[in-house]
């Protein structure tokens, strides 16, 4: 019995977290026709993902187009991604490569402004080299500046490049306090690492 409970239970949970999917996507529907287009590129992840509407990569295509040429940075590099993979799109690494160029320049320009999440996301092109040159210790530069101001993904990753030693000294002690500060930002990756770490005895 207990069992069929749990499941009712996790059933419930699933149905419970689809309608508030679905309530979210309805409200940034309502932005992105104000043309609020940091909501045109959350949207069309939604339906990149299937996230809370049902799944439609040209839907996807088209709201992040609207949202690149309405200036966003996601916007441009999540369609950079789809032209780059060929998803709902013909591939074509050119328009892909454009398109990161474009989205690192506005990411550049949100990061230099103070936005925390913006540097983690111009980190992490750094990190992968799209749009600009593969450069890890530019990644772990801009990780830290979003870290320090307050984005968890930032201290998250920042941690792992500590613990692995890419783009910067290998250093366990900084990981471990990297992790625990991403967890103090209620990261839960973070948290797991964080725990990780501190049970194989690292100080």
């Amino acid at each position: 019995m207990s069992k069929v409970i749990g499941v009712v239970f996790l059933v419930l949970m699933a149905a419970c977290g689809w309608a508030l999917a679905q309530n979210k996507a309805e409200q940034l529907e309502q932005a992105c026709a104000r043309n609020d287009f940091g909501a045109c590129a959350v949207l069309g992840s939604m339906y990149e993902n299937g996230d809370g509407v049902r799944q439609d990569e040209s839907k996807a295509l088209e709201l992040f187009t609207k949202a690149c040429d309405g200036g966003s940075a996601r916007g441009c590099s999540s369609l950079g991604f789809m032209y780059a993979v060929g998803e709902g799109v013909r591939q074509d690494e050119f328009k892909a490569e454009e398109l990161y160029t474009k989205a690192v320049g506005l990411y550049t320009k949100a990061c230099d402004g103070g936005f925390a999440g913006e540097c983690f996301a111009l980190g992490s092109m750094y990190e992968n080299g799209d749009g600009v040159r593969e450069d890890k210790v530019k990644a772990v530069e801009l990780y830290t500046k979003a870290c320090d101001g307050g984005d968890g993904d930032g201290c998250s990753i920042l941690g792992s490049m500590y613990e692995n030693g890419d783009g910067v000294r290998q250093d366990k002690s900084k990981a471990l306090a990297m992790f625990g500060k991403a967890c103090d930002l209620k990261h839960e990756v973070g948290c797991e690492r964080y725990a990780r770490l501190k049970n194989a005895g690292v100080k």
